[in-house]
């Protein structure tokens, strides 16, 4: 399983900045290994957030991310006190889920 996501969450008036550091190889399935042989496709594919456990974003990717994708987006509505859950999903089925307190 991956590393941890880092999750920042900063309130700022009426909503928060939530910024996070995804760890993932995010291979596209186009290049080659040193033998010549294709690296399977490998990447993230689905990314969403919650709020208190209420769904606020949602995300399709696909190949072309970058390795270790950075992801920043501001939630309405959000104060410090609240959590925020942040879950990605990938091409082979594996999960990853972390959680953030706004400040």
């Amino acid at each position: 399983m991956a590393d941890p996501m880092r999750i920042r969450a900063q309130a700022s008036g009426e909503k928060a900045t939530v910024r996070v550091l995804m760890s993932h190889e995010m291979e596209s399935g186009q290049r080659k290994d040193a033998s010549g042989k294709t690296v399977p496709a490998w990447y993230i594919q689905e990314v969403t957030a919650k709020l208190n456990g209420k769904d606020v974003f949602s995300a399709e990717w696909g190949p072309a991310v970058s390795k270790n994708p950075f992801l920043q987006f501001a939630v309405k509505g959000a104060k410090a006190g609240d959590k925020i859950a942040v879950t990605w999903k990938d091409n082979k089925g594996e999960t990853r889920t972390d959680e953030a307190t706004v400040s």
